[in-house]
């Protein structure tokens, strides 16, 4: 038996710290994480600047050709870094850097230009660098980085993923110390009777075991998704730089020398049977593939949207010079992220994903209470965990 209360003195300290550490930085993640859940929702709700025209029946799309040279001639001393061409809705983005002279023009250094591919009109013009568009989505942006990385990028991000861990940490531990209390309560008990501190308490350890398996999962997917730079740098070493050896003493094209975008997109697309490209990014030194456009492929369906590999296409001749699959880390990488957000599968799961949520706030929330109500009798809180632990011991 001492044994065994030495370990539960043990688990009683990990879960006590582990949840000190990490709740003030989960919460902010919990509560930043509700309105994200709904961020397609929101931002279509409250933006109406993109507004699409009527479609024109038997009315041919704009060539991306076409749009690609309007935006050329409305910024001419611009280069063009990326495209999303999108197939849900008939909209086609370009993203534009600044070339030397137009940085000394006093030109913002990044632009962003949509335009609807049914009419060529131009729907939005922004410059890139600043937070861009509506209300509705710079306050995204703003939930987006307080979730994501607290404003400290890759430093930020990596410290984030820890505490996701301990987030898990403090739920196992949290598991093994209470399990003994909820077994003596009928489930869903709340002693409405008792103080304060015992109705919040049964109140924690109830949505707690309600959330268990989604709060375990938020924890380790969000661990996951925090090392999304450092895994995204080791693939590109590991797999795209390998893939574009031959390529890398040679001259790296300019401008007027590259391939068509909608050619090159047309042979991605045939490289790349059942899936659909959308994204296309311009060569450059960054993702070490100066010679090369480097282009997504990703399934059709609601949750394969997320499972992408990469086509490379040599700028210069357009043709395909690889089709590179994820290793199983970037795949565990995509899997994360629609488990983690809950975005695969429609409203119903999103309603379901943001009341798991709230019961997490509550948790998190009420553990602080409770640790700041019995901060006092922590000796005395032990001994108690530690008595029924045995009691069921010898029962069983």
């Amino acid at each position: 038996m001492a044994q065994r209360a030495a370990r539960i003195r043990t688990w009683y300290a990990v879960h006590k710290w582990t949840s000190l550490v990490c709740t003030l930085f989960m919460l902010a993640a919990c509560l930043s994480g509700l309105p994200l859940i709904f961020r397609d929702e929101i931002v279509g709700w409250l933006d109406g600047r993109h507004a699409l025209a009527r479609a024109v029946p038997d009315h041919p799309e704009v060539a991306l050709g076409v749009l690609a040279g309007e935006a050329a001639r409305r910024h001419p001393g611009y280069r063009f870094t990326a495209v999303f061409d999108g197939r849900r809705e008939p909209r086609v983005v370009f993203e534009m850097q600044a070339l030397p002279q137009a940085l000394a023009d006093g030109q913002p250094s990044q632009r962003r230009l949509v335009f609807d591919r049914r009419t060529g009109a131009l729907l939005d013009e922004s410059d890139a660098s600043q937070p861009r568009g509506s209300l509705a989505e710079r306050v995204m942006v703003v939930m987006v980085r307080l979730h994501i990385d607290l404003y400290a990028r890759l430093p930020g991000q990596l410290f984030m993923g820890f505490m996701a861990l301990l987030l898990v940490a403090a739920v196992v531990s949290g598991v093994v110390l209470y399990g003994p209390f909820m077994q003596k309560l009928p489930f869903g008990t709340v002693r409405a009777g008792k103080s304060a501190r015992i109705k919040w308490l049964d109140l924690h350890n109830l949505l707690g075991i309600v959330a268990l398996v989604w709060t375990l999962m938020m924890g380790a997917t969000g661990a996951l998704h925090e090392l999304a730079v450092p895994l995204f740098r080791l693939w590109i070493s590991t797999d795209v730089r390998p893939a574009v050896a031959a390529w890398r003493d040679g001259p790296v094209p300019q401008p007027g020398q590259m391939a068509p975008v909608q050619d090159v997109y047309a042979v991605a697309r045939a490289a790349a049977p059942g899936r659909v490209v959308e994204e296309l990014m311009y060569p450059r030194q960054a993702y070490g593939v100066p010679h090369h456009y480097l282009l997504w492929a990703k399934g059709e369906t609601p949750l394969a949207e997320h499972l992408f590999d990469a086509v490379l296409v040599d700028a210069r001749t357009g043709q395909v010079s690889a089709v590179l699959e994820m290793p199983w880390y970037m795949r565990a990488l995509q899997f994360s992220r629609p488990l983690h957000y809950g975005d695969y599968a429609g409203m119903p799961l999103k309603l379901i994903w943001a009341a798991l949520d709230l019961a997490a706030i509550i948790v998190l929330a009420s553990g602080l209470y409770l640790w700041w109500a019995r901060r006092k009798q922590g000796r005395e809180r032990l001994r108690k965990i530690v008595r029924a632990h045995v009691e069921t011991a010898r029962r069983a």
